[in-house]
């Protein structure tokens, strides 16, 4: 039985499996793709080893999607799988000690008509941010980083966490709380 990606991306009220084919399975690649680039990103913090997640993220959504049963949002199953690799990666000895210096031009978000100094500040608020969120625990960064995607509700962000939709409430309050008196005013 074959679905289509309108039925694929939509959580089904039956559990079974899914097939698709290439071409749906391209579309939810371009549809968020983007996403869990950057939700590995702000996890390892090194664009070319978020770059690699992301790939390896699809890869193992393809081979699994014969066991998405379609009870969650397809977003959520696959924030889950990266939350999970990007986990495993952070803890492989590669990882704690081998250093990248990796380019920082696409930490950059400048377009031709910015003026170079709108550049620097927006580099240099990009880095504090990153530090802030480097310094806080876990569980902190990821819930800010959840909830940064605005698609995301609480019910999802406690599947994710596998906590319940009030204990993401009150975490996020302390997780702002936290993020607000790490963050260095002034550069």
């Amino acid at each position: 039985m074959e679905l289509s990606l309108a039925e694929a991306v939509q959580p089904e009220t039956t559990a079974r499996p899914m097939n698709w084919e290439s071409p749906e399975f391209g579309a939810i690649y371009e549809e968020h793709s983007q996403a869990i680039f950057y939700l590995a990103l702000r996890m390892l913090g090194n664009p070319a080893q978020a770059e690699d997640a992301a790939h390896d993220v699809f890869l193992k959504a393809f081979r699994a999607m014969k066991e998405f049963r379609g009870e969650s949002n397809l977003r959520t199953w696959l924030y889950r799988i990266t939350i999970n690799h990007c986990r495993n990666l952070a803890q492989t000895w590669h990882q704690r000690n081998i250093f990248s210096n990796a380019d920082e031009s696409v930490w950059e978000t400048s377009t031709h008509s910015e003026s170079p100094l709108r550049v620097l500040e927006i580099k240099e608020l990009g880095e504090r941010i990153q530090k802030t969120l480097d310094g806080l625990p876990e569980e902190y960064r990821l819930l800010l980083l959840l909830v940064a995607d605005e698609k995301l509700s609480y019910e999802e962000i406690g599947v994710l966490t596998e906590q319940t939709a009030d204990a993401v409430r009150g975490k996020l309050h302390r997780a702002r709380k936290a993020f607000q008196q790490q963050f260095p005013k002034t550069a």
